[in-house]
């Protein structure tokens, strides 16, 4: 990691099958703690080179910390997955890029030796916890007029954007919405996503037990027709639809981050290398604008430029935002490196979880594309800001980067 004295490697990643939030939803029945006990535990089953006794953090994110997914749930999910009691935890909150927050977090402290190893990881169950359950904010939000009311509901904020750029129309939204739904299909059918995946046994409201082991929100055979007849819920004749946005969806991701000299020494394999990170605001009423300074600040910090990277993974909060992002650095809305194997509009997007999918689906485009040197993950974050996530394949050839 650039400016630290030790290289960050992340060796593993997964996450559960995402699920549709609400009453029907597969995880109506399902607590948001289990599932991340799931995938801690499917961590170290498939790592059992890892020593549990020498970790030495987890860190778990939760954008709602309430209920099930409150109690420091770094350190409780920590006890469920059966860690030894000596293994410290806590709960991380940046929103969305709760996850990111969480590697990011980690990774500095094993950067600067603090750690040698952890468990990074985020959960959102967004049917037990809608967006903004027990939040009360401060009057003075509005009253003194430091945010625009629209700041509050992530809808708005992509409909204030497609105002920002008239030329990010809706036509172009349902045509990347589409393309993400048709990429999803597409990996699925290679295999590429069910490997990222621990499979999740669940109840359903009749007691019955059965297994998750596929996501819930993708619709294949999606097509432009279909989205255009989307209704516009955050505004009349609006152009963010539930079509070309992602869905409210429950899962739980995690990842384990070592030192690089240390994941030799144990026999784990490097499946990405930590370059450099960046967090940045902007104006929380058109959010979806902040991966854009975030990727530029975390390029300065690695003194790459964007033609050095290879793939980029870019949270599909909506679709809009990623057209905004596209557009500035003067990429291709069907650039081949950008979400090669779709993203959230298909799959989900369970709040604080999704950082860690962008980092798996990055890990599996490093391992079959050995000519690319580096990639990044990036998202949007409530309230105006973006994170940027940079890395370096191990599995580098000396090929060309593009």
């Amino acid at each position: 990691m650039a400016g630290y004295g030790r290289s960050v490697v992340l060796v593993d990643a997964l996450r559960t099958p995402f699920g549709r939030s609400g009453p029907t939803g597969r995880y109506a029945q399902t607590r948001a703690d289990d599932l991340v006990v799931a995938v801690l535990r499917e961590l170290l089953r498939r790592n059992p080179q890892l020593p549990p006794e020498q970790i030495d953090e987890v860190a778990i994110a939760a954008t709602t910390q309430i209920g099930d997914q409150g109690l420091t749930i770094g350190r409780s999910a920590g006890i469920l997955a059966g860690l030894p009691r000596t293994v410290p935890g806590y709960s991380v909150d940046r929103m969305c890029a709760g996850a990111m927050t969480a590697v990011t977090n980690v990774a500095a402290g094993i950067g600067i030796g603090a750690y040698d190893v952890a468990l990074a990881g985020g959960v959102e169950h967004m049917g037990r916890h809608p967006m903004g359950e027990g939040v009360d904010p401060n009057p003075r939000f509005l009253a003194e007029r430091l945010v625009d009311p629209d700041a509050l509901q992530m809808g708005k904020t992509a409909e204030n954007l497609h105002d920002r750029f008239p030329h990010l129309t809706r036509a172009r939204a349902d045509a990347y919405a589409a393309a993400s739904q048709a990429k999803t299909a597409s990996a699925y059918d290679q295999g590429r996503i069910q490997r990222q995946l621990v499979s999740v046994g669940i109840r359903d409201a009749g007691g019955a037990w059965t297994l998750s082991d596929v996501d819930e929100p993708p619709r294949p055979g999606t097509t432009l027709a279909a989205l255009g007849e989307l209704k516009t819920p955050f505004r009349p004749f609006g152009r963010v639809t539930a079509g070309n946005s992602a869905g409210l969806n429950d899962g739980a991701t995690g990842a384990v981050l070592v030192a690089e000299d240390v994941a030799l020494s144990l026999g784990l394999t490097p499946r990405l290398r930590l370059v450099s990170y960046a967090f940045a605001g902007v104006e929380p009423e058109i959010m979806g604008v902040g991966p854009i300074p975030a990727t530029e600040k975390a390029l300065r910090k690695a003194g790459l430029s964007i033609d050095d990277i290879g793939r980029f993974e870019i949270n599909e909060a909506f679709a809009v935002q990623v057209l905004a992002f596209l557009d500035h650095f003067g990429l291709a809305d069907d650039d081949e490196r950008v979400n090669p194997l779709g993203g959230a509009i298909a799959v989900g997007h369970p709040l604080a979880a999704s950082g860690i999918r962008l980092m798996s689906y990055l890990a599996d485009e490093f391992a079959v594309h050995p000519e690319v040197r580096y990639g990044l993950t990036t998202m949007c974050i409530g309230l105006g800001m973006g994170g940027t996530v940079i890395w370096e394949n191990p599995n580098h050839d000396g090929g060309t980067s593009k």
